[in-house]
């Protein structure tokens, strides 16, 4: 029994550790980079698909909201897009796997032309990447 109890309390002590992980030191870094590329991919074609649609604006400086917040914002934006959502399902799929959340509406009512939102999307995976390469855990 007093095995038992032992074993239950380093689990739960492990969970709480897990938990309280900051996210840069979880996320992966193979799906920023995913990410990353794909939004290049993107870029790299004759013409961003859809790049004059108005989309909601998501503030990455924003130090107040968490990164997951603002990864999952990022793919609301996404998937709220009617026309060529299907040309940006990978980057949907890639940025819900990050956050696990399920609901989260863009934080403001700005709009911002789609291949004005991209650039920054792209910037903000890089620079979260980057703090994962330079965490000493990793």
């Amino acid at each position: 029994m007093h095995r038992t109890l032992k074993a239950a309390l380093a689990l739960l002590c492990l969970a709480e550790l897990v938990a309280s992980t900051p996210l840069a030191t979880s996320l992966s870094k193979l799906k920023l980079s995913d990410i990353t590329q794909g939004i290049q991919k993107l870029n790299r074609g004759a013409q961003v698909p859809c790049n004059d649609t108005r989309v909601a604006q998501v503030a990455f400086k924003d130090r107040k909201l968490s990164e997951q917040e603002l990864l999952c914002q990022a793919a609301t934006v996404l998937d709220n897009m009617t026309d060529c959502k299907k040309d940006y399902e990978p980057l949907i799929t890639s940025l819900k796997s990050l956050h696990g959340m399920m609901n989260c509406p863009p934080s403001s009512d700005n709009e911002i032309y789609l291949r004005n939102f991209l650039p920054a999307l792209g910037n903000y995976t890089q620079a979260l990447y980057r703090r994962i390469s330079a965490t000493p855990a990793n």
